[in-house]
C-alpha cells in the first residue's frame, strides 16, 4: 500500500515529467503492438491524471485497431471534456465518422481537432493523416496532405514521415514511400518500424530473400521488437506459395509458423496477439494448432465472437462438424453483421454439407442441405471471389453424382473473378447438368419443363466459355452438342450439328493415333448419326453420307443400317 501511495503522491508532485514518460512507453508499446500493456499504462494514467486528454485519445486508438468501435467511441467521448487536449479526441471520432463512410462528419470532426491550433503544432496533423490512412475507408491523398502539414512545420519529426510513408504506400506510390521511411529512419535511427517497413516494401515486390535480409537487421537492433517477426511470417508465407519445390514449400511454412508463435510471444500473449497469431495459422492451414490456440482463448475471454469463429474453422477441418456448425452459427449471431466474411459462410456450408450427405453420396438431411446450399450463396455475394475456392466442393459433389445440386456451386465458381479455374469449372458445370438431364430425367416432358431448359442453356454457355479459352477441348464441342439436342427449338438442333462439326475438325486434326480411340469412336458415331438424322428430310444426299461414315465405324448397327435404306428409297 506504501509503494501505491507514494506513486500517486509523485504524480501528484512530479506532474507533467512523470506523465510524458508514461505517456511515451504507452506509445512505446502500441508501436511494438503491446496492446495489453499499453492498455494497462493508459487507464492508469486516466484513473491518475483524468484531465489529460491525450491518455483517452491513445486508449480509443487501440480499441479502434482492435476493432472495439464501442469502446474507442467512449473514450474519444470521454476524453473531449478533458481540460488538458481533450480536443484530440474529435480525430479518434473522426476516424469512426470515416470508417462509417461518413466523410463530411469527418472532416467536420478533424476541424474541431485543429481549432485554436498553434504555429509549432504538429500531432494534430499528424493523427487526423493517421486517421486518414487507418479507416476502413481511406483516403490516402489526404493523408499525404495531413502528413506534409506536418513536416512542412516541423522538418525534423520522423513520425511524420513514417505516417507520410504508410499513406504513400496506400496511394501505391512505392518509391515514394521508401524515401520516406528512409528519411524517418535517418532522423531517428530508434524508430524501427520506419526500417522495418523498408522491408515490408521489398516483401511486396515479392524479393523475399532481400525482404528477410532487411528484417534480420531489425532484429539486429532490437530482437524483442515483436512486429517483425509478423512480417517475417508472412514473408515466409508469401514465399511459400511461389516456391515450386514441395520441399521448399515444406520448409517456409514451419518457418513462417515458428516466427509467428516468436511474434505472439513477444507481443504480450494477449487475446489480441492471440488472434493475430489465430489469423495466421488460418493461412498456413495449422488447423491443429488453430483449435489449440482458440480453446486457450476462449478460457481466457468467452465473449470475443472471432475466437468462436476460430473453434469453428479448426473444428470443420479437424471433422468435428457438430462443434464447427455451432460455433459459427454462434459467431454469425453474435458478431457485428460487416464483421462476417464471405468464408465464414463459406466454412459453415462446409460444416452442414459434412452432415448432410452421407457416406453413399445420398442426401442424408435435406433441411440441412438446403440450409448449406443458401450459406454457399451468402459467401458468394459477400465475397464473389471466394467462389474460385468452391471447385473442390463442386467437385465432391459431383463425383458423389449429386448433379443438380453441383449446378449451383460451379456457377458460383465461374463466376469468381480471375478465378485459375474457371475453364475446368466451366467444363464441370455443363457435365453437371449434362448428366442431370441425360441420367436423372426419364422423360422428354421433364425435360421440356421451363427450369430444366434453363438449366440446359447454362450448360451451353459454359460449354462455350471453354472452348473459347481452349478450342481443342474436344469434349466440349462434343457434350455442347449433346447439350443443345435437349434443347427445344429449331436453333438448338443447328448449334448441336455446329458443335458435332468443330468436334469432328479437333479430333480428325489430332491424328490417327486420337481417331483410334474408342471414346473417339463413339463421338464420331454419335456425331454422325445425329447430322445424318438432322439433314435427311433438307439434304438425302449430305445425310446418307454421315450415315455411311457412321456405319464404317459401326457396321453393326441397325439404326445406322435402316436410316440408310430409307434414304435410299
Amino acid at each position: 500500500m506504501k509503494n501505491l501511495k507514494f506513486i500517486s503522491l509523485s504524480l501528484l508532485f512530479f506532474g507533467t515529467g512523470v506523465f510524458a514518460q508514461d505517456l511515451d512507453a504507452a506509445k512505446k508499446a502500441i508501436d511494438a503492438e503491446q496492446y495489453q500493456k499499453a492498455k494497462t499504462i493508459l487507464k492508469s494514467l486516466i484513473a491518475s491524471s483524468p484531465d489529460k486528454g491525450k491518455n483517452y485519445f491513445h486508449l480509443g486508438e487501440i480499441y479502434l485497431a482492435l476493432e472495439n468501435i464501442d469502446s474507442a467511441k467512449i473514450y474519444f467521448d470521454k476524453g473531449i471534456a478533458a481540460k488538458d487536449n481533450g480536443k484530440f479526441n474529435y480525430i479518434g471520432l473522426g476516424e469512426i465518422s470515416l470508417d462509417k463512410g461518413n466523410a463530411a462528419e469527418a472532416e467536420a470532426n478533424f476541424n474541431k481537432a485543429l481549432a485554436d491550433i498553434k504555429k509549432k503544432d504538429t500531432e494534430e496533423f499528424l493523427y487526423i493523416a493517421k486517421a486518414y490512412v487507418n479507416s476502413e475507408n481511406p483516403d490516402y491523398k489526404k493523408a499525404i496532405v495531413s502528413a506534409k502539414k506536418a513536416t512542412a512545420v516541423d522538418p525534423k519529426l520522423a513520425t511524420a514521415f513514417l505516417t507520410l510513408g504508410d499513406a504513400q504506400v496506400g496511394d501505391k506510390d512505392v518509391n515514394s514511400a521508401y524515401s520516406s521511411y528512409r528519411t524517418a529512419y535517418d532522423l531517428d535511427n530508434s524508430l524501427l518500424r520506419a526500417k522495418m517497413q523498408l522491408g515490408v516494401i521489398t516483401k511486396n515486390a515479392k524479393a523475399f530473400p532481400e525482404a528477410i535480409a532487411a528484417f534480420d537487421e531489425v532484429i539486429k537492433l532490437n530482437a524483442n521488437y515483436g512486429p517483425v517477426y509478423r512480417e517475417l511470417a508472412e514473408t515466409y508465407y508469401f514465399w511459400s506459395t511461389s516456391a515450386g519445390d514441395k520441399t521448399k514449400r515444406e520448409e517456409y511454412i514451419k518457418k513462417a509458423v515458428e516466427f509467428s508463435a516468436k511474434y505472439k510471444s513477444l507481443t504480450d500473449n494477449s487475446i489480441e496477439s492471440r488472434m493475430r497469431h489465430a489469423d495466421f495459422l488460418i493461412l498456413a492451414k495449422d488447423y491443429q494448432a488453430l483449435q489449440v490456440e482458440a480453446q486457450a482463448m476462449q478460457q481466457l475471454d468467452k465473449v470475443n465472437p472471432r475466437i468462436l469463429r476460430y473453434l469453428g474453422y479448426a473444428a470443420y477441418e479437424n471433422k468435428n462438424y457438430d462443434e464447427s456448425i455451432k460455433a459459427l452459427n454462434d459467431f454469425v449471431a453474435k458478431a457485428d453483421p460487416k464483421r462476417v466474411t464471405g468464408r465464414d459462410y463459406l466454412f459453415l456450408a462446409k460444416a452442414k454439407l459434412a452432415k448432410a450427405i452421407a457416406a453413399d453420396g445420398t442426401i442424408a438431411d435435406k433441411t440441412l442441405f438446403t440450409n448449406a446450399m443458401a450459406d454457399l450463396k451468402k459467401a458468394s455475394e459477400i465475397d464473389p471471389a471466394i467462389g474460385a475456392e468452391f471447385s473442390d466442393l463442386g467437385v465432391s459433389l459431383y463425383k458423389q453424382k449429386l448433379y443438380v445440386e453441383a449446378v449451383p456451386v460451379f456457377e458460383a465458381a465461374t463466376k469468381a473473378p480471375n478465378s485459375p479455374n474457371a475453364l475446368l469449372d466451366n467444363f464441370y458445370l455443363g457435365n453437371a447438368v449434362l448428366f442431370y438431364v441425360a441420367n436423372d430425367l426419364k422423360t422428354d416432358a421433364d425435360r421440356a419443363k421451363p427450369e430444366v431448359q434453363e438449366l440446359l442453356k447454362k450448360a451451353d454457355t459454359a460449354y462455350a466459355n471453354v472452348v473459347a479459352g481452349s478450342p481443342t477441348t474436344q469434349d466440349a464441342h462434343l457434350n455442347r452438342a449433346k447439350i443443345n439436342r435437349f434443347i427445344v427449338g429449331d436453333e438448338a438442333k443447328t448449334n448441336a450439328v455446329a458443335a458435332y462439326e468443330k468436334y469432328i475438325e479437333v479430333v480428325t486434326t489430332k491424328g490417327e493415333a486420337e481417331l483410334s480411340k474408342d471414346s473417339v469412336k463413339a463421338g464420331l458415331i454419335s456425331a454422325y448419326s445425329y447430322m445424318g438424322s438432322h439433314y435427311a428430310i433438307s439434304d438425302k444426299v449430305k445425310a446418307r453420307g454421315y450415315f455411311e461414315k457412321a456405319l464404317a465405324l459401326d457396321p453393326t448397327s441397325q439404326y445406322i443400317k435402316e436410316s440408310l435404306d430409307v434414304l435410299k428409297k
